[in-house]
């Protein structure tokens, strides 16, 4: 037995009828429109957590200038 039951030979058949039913071009393009998608997924990923790590710095930078001002206005 292979992965979950299905076996080596029945994956080759799959891979096969799938392989004549669409072509080994349009398999081609279908790959590289799923890695160019996943890419551009990645990558936005990636700015969303720089975004959130530069607002989190921002809102560090707002708490402490804040907290600096009000220990000016209690010793005056």
């Amino acid at each position: 037995m292979g992965i979950g039951g299905v076996s080596i030979g029945s994956l080759l058949i799959v891979l096969v009828i799938v392989m004549l039913l669409f072509g080994t071009k349009r398999l081609r393009s279908i790959g590289g429109d799923l890695g160019s998608a996943l890419s551009g997924f990645k990558k936005a990923v990636k700015e969303g957590e720089d975004s959130r790590e530069a607002l989190n710095l921002e809102a560090e930078a707002v708490q402490v200038s804040s907290a600096g001002r009000d220990s000016e206005r209690s010793t005056s």
